[in-house]
């Protein structure tokens, strides 16, 4: 029932034109000022990045906005998990305390925004795993990593098992981090994240098994396997990355002689080999930025972004990795409708779509967070 009626509630607002939108969305900032802050993270269409306070990636975009001593409401725009994230940092402990137990609270404006790739990883399917792998392995040799697009319940799995949380940037350093501790990692829920991550570090692909949640025994794997491996890869993707094929690549070489490849590591490894050069998404903003005028470049990622970047860089000539248009459908739900509708939600007194993490899962999220904030 509650469903029909939020739906009701906000079918007015898909009425309404863009610009009638940004008017009632500015007119609630004004009211709540320096209390509000709109998140955007890069992948949003590119009239909710204008109104945007900060724009980033999704921990960066949750570090700043729990750095803020005057926020009090959220509204990220996002998925699922980022606002999770959000919530976590905003309200750890020592936060609270500044700010006498006043919760900042977050706002997802669309709570059917999610993601393909976190969603491949259940908290029961990750502890079923981790139970059976106990049959063949000492678990106590296994250090679990989560890629931070991950639920929350997933964050605090690894805090309780003595792992890590990691980004695209830091992959890297959270493997080797574990391998200091333990013979051997389990790497969730992106597979291609933590292949290409490894391969970089000299572990072949036959010491990377990938468990399948939905096998019969041991994730589809022999015991043999298990007992070569050296990194246990979950059997989960990007939908966008994954689409990225090497016939792309081939045919951008050959229409654009000198063009450059540029690819996000969630890319499959057959892809990922080709390229020039790699990177997380602030990465490939970077690059693209200090690359000189006249730069010929085939970006591997999420179709906005791209779209953002030839138009923010008209001095080079950049292409998007695919003859197939693709958009990261969940962020795509966050429109200036949902925005809108929320934030006078909230205003109004009626907040909708707040994200509060429960405290022993935020907890134990945060142990892990803590982790990759440690590591280099």
């Amino acid at each position: 029932m509650q469903t029909v009626e939020l739906v009701h509630e906000l079918k007015p607002y898909k009425s309404l034109s863009n610009e009638e939108l940004r008017t009632r969305i500015n007119a609630v900032r004004e009211d709540l000022d320096e209390r509000l802050l709109i998140l955007g993270h890069h992948y949003q269409q590119d009239e909710v990045i204008e109104l945007a306070d900060l724009r980033g990636d999704s921990y960066l975009l949750s570090q700043m906005a729990a750095d803020s001593e005057g926020c009090r409401v959220i509204a990220f725009c996002g998925v699922h998990f980022m606002a999770e994230t959000a919530d976590i940092l905003a309200n750890r402990p020592e936060k609270l305390t500044e700010r006498n137990g006043e919760r900042v609270q977050v706002i997802l404006p669309d709570m059917a925004a999610g993601c393909s790739m976190a969603d491949m990883a259940a908290i029961d399917q990750i502890e079923n795993a981790w139970d059976e792998m106990g049959e063949v392995l000492e678990t106590s040799d296994i250090t679990p990593v989560t890629y931070i697009n991950s639920a929350a319940s997933l964050k605090a799995f690894v805090g309780r098992h003595g792992g890590i949380v990691c980004t695209s940037s830091n992959a890297k350093a959270a493997i080797k981090w574990a391998f200091a501790k333990t013979s051997r990692v389990m790497f969730f829920p992106d597979q291609h994240l933590g292949r290409n991550t490894a391969l970089g570090m000299e572990i072949t692909n036959d010491q990377m098994p990938v468990w399948d949640p939905h096998a019969d025994e041991l994730g589809g794997n022999t015991e043999a396997e298990l007992e070569n491996s050296k990194v246990i890869l979950w059997k989960g993707h990007c939908s966008v990355h994954q689409m990225f094929r090497p016939e792309h690549v081939a045919m951008f070489r050959k229409k654009h002689p000198g063009i450059q490849i540029l690819v996000h590591p969630e890319c499959p490894q057959d892809v990922f080999e080709l390229a020039d050069e790699y990177g997380s998404t602030g990465k490939i903003i970077r690059t693209v930025k200090e690359a000189p005028p006249g730069s010929k470049w085939a970006i591997g990622t999420e179709l906005h972004l791209v779209n953002r970047l030839k138009h923010e860089h008209p001095e080079q000539e950049i292409h998007f990795l695919s003859p197939v248009v693709c958009m990261c459908a969940t962020m795509y739900r966050i429109d200036l409708a949902h925005l809108a509708w929320s934030l006078e939600n909230y205003r109004d007194g009626t907040p909708t779509n707040i994200i509060e993490v429960d405290e022993d899962t935020a907890k134990w999220s945060l142990v892990a967070l803590e982790r990759m904030l440690e590591v280099r």
